[in-house]
């Protein structure tokens, strides 16, 4: 007896786009259905068992997010992959908002679409919350369109129904601050407070009483009890801004705090118990700072529960001309002149820049032109930009991991040394015998700590750890019971 083709729905109003999916997924043994309309795609689910939908956004007929949330009503178990060429953070939240199982931005690599299907037919979608009728407001100033963009994007929708904690890994300059806001707009404690404190801009004897409070007369110059961030924020979210500049008493403190949910003020006795979801950022390396000793390692896992990643800008150069309009219009706005323009080859010039102050510094410049720049049009010589921009270290892609696993890349030797030393074990024997099937013995061993690794950094989540070693889930689904390591969440 043979098995039955599984079905899916396609909906999209591009020919072309139908055509190529029917095409790609009907190699892959699937029988594919495609309809130009949400409408069309709504009558065939209620007429067959179908197993998987993908949508685009944008239709003539309708929104595929209407058509997302119709389907999820109706039909919740069901998995739908959102794509659209008009990708923004509000769509990516949206999408998720309302139960897709994941969201591609337009043009798309047709494997990138395979293995999504793959993925979500061979794992059982868990129904979720029903969206509230909230709408998300467009978040200045987080614009790009790039894959790196996109992927934080995908990452922020992923937690808008979270409360999990969130470690924000960038240098300085790349908007860290916007993604913990943006994290917090679009999580269930958007109507609480947003609380930030920058750890590098406080003296280190004060840091405790602005966390926790303190009660008066706790220090020369406590003349009333003062409330910390940690109550200020009670009911949302405090941001802990260069979390790698916290000196080591005020760690301590914090870990505790984490740990047990509970805190005093400083010089107090009352319990008071904590309410806020953590969010952390650093534009530090941070295990560089655990091995010298200025960062505890304890406390950058009970921070590194979800691992967030902001590109710089010159790993995202296409997204330079979007951002440079961007600036250009708020500019004109808040200095009430007319709107200003690039020249071609003040385009070219920043699009070549290395922008070692990243976002930051492209805004700075912008607003800089805007008010000292008489002609309408910004030439290439009003920039005055360094002719180099400063030699920085390849990145790694994916905004759910963080570059922490590229600490030591200048050490990379290391590694090799490492295994050259293991092996003398096996050569330096008084009669020079090698055991047997060496080969095997020596790849598991090294297979086994790299899958217990991976999968403790990512929470035990398979998925995210097939995609970081570069492996489909099932290999990694056998490779764990060959191996037997274990996914602990």
């Amino acid at each position: 007896m043979t098995n039955t083709p599984q079905t899916i729905l396609v909906a999209d109003d591009d020919h072309a786009m139908r055509y190529v999916l029917e095409q790609a997924l009907g190699r892959q043994g699937y029988r594919v259905r495609s309809f130009a309309s949400g409408k069309g795609l709504l009558d065939a689910v209620a007429e067959e068992p179908v197993k998987l939908v993908i949508t685009d956004i944008v239709m003539p007929t309708g929104s595929g997010l209407d058509l997302l949330q119709t389907l999820h009503a109706r039909h919740p178990e069901l998995p739908v992959i959102v794509m659209t060429a008009q990708s923004t953070l509000n769509h990516a939240v949206q999408a998720f908002e309302r139960g897709a199982f994941e969201y591609l931005a337009k043009p798309f690599d047709i494997r990138r679409m395979i293995e999504l299907v793959a993925q979500a037919l061979e794992r059982t979608q868990p129904a979720r919350a029903r969206p509230t009728a909230t709408e998300f407001s467009r978040f200045g100033g987080f614009v790009g369109l790039s894959q790196a963009m996109q992927e934080l994007f995908r990452a922020i929708g992923r937690l808008s129904n979270s409360e999990m904690t969130v470690l924000i890994h960038g240098e300085s300059g790349t908007g860290k601050e916007l993604v913990a806001r943006a994290v917090h707009d679009h999580s269930p404690r958007r109507q609480g407070p947003f609380a930030a404190i920058n750890m590098a801009a406080i003296p280190a004897n004060l840091i405790e009483s602005e966390l926790f409070g303190h009660e008066k007369g706790a220090f020369t110059g406590a003349f009333a009890r003062h409330h910390g961030h940690f109550e200020r924020a009670k009911g949302g979210t405090l941001f802990l801004d260069e979390i790698g500049d916290m000196p080591m008493q005020a760690q301590t403190r914090l870990l505790r705090v984490l740990q047990g949910g509970a805190f005093t003020r400083v010089g107090g006795t009352e319990t008071l118990h904590t309410d806020v979801r953590i969010v952390a950022a650093t534009h530090q390396q941070l295990p560089t700072a655990i091995a010298e000793g200025r960062f505890r390692e304890d406390l950058f896992y009970r921070l590194n529960v979800v691992p967030l990643y902001v590109p710089s800008l010159r790993s995202r150069r296409e997204d330079i001309p979007l951002l440079a309009d961007y600036f250009l219009a708020q500019a004109a706005q808040r200095a009430g002149l007319p709107p200003k323009r690039l020249a071609a080859d003040s385009l070219e010039a920043l699009m070549a820049y290395d922008w070692p102050g990243n976002v930051r510094e492209l805004e700075n410049l912008i607003h800089r032109l805007m008010v000292l720049t008489p002609q309408e049009l910004i030439q290439q010589h009003h920039l005055n930009l360094p002719t180099t921009g400063l030699p920085r270290a390849a990145e790694p892609t994916g905004s759910l991991f963080p570059p922490h696993s590229m600490a030591k890349t200048t050490e990379s030797h290391s590694l090799e040394q490492g295994l050259s030393q293991f092996l003398d074990n096996f050569f330096a024997g008084p009669d020079g015998k090698i055991c047997d099937n060496l080969h095997d013995m020596v790849i598991g061993r090294v297979e086994k700590v790299l899958f217990a690794r991976v999968l403790a950094e990512t929470s035990g989540n398979q998925v995210m750890a097939s995609r970081l070693l570069g492996i489909n889930r099932n290999t990694l689904r056998k490779k764990m019971q060959e191996l037997d390591v274990e996914a602990k969440r």
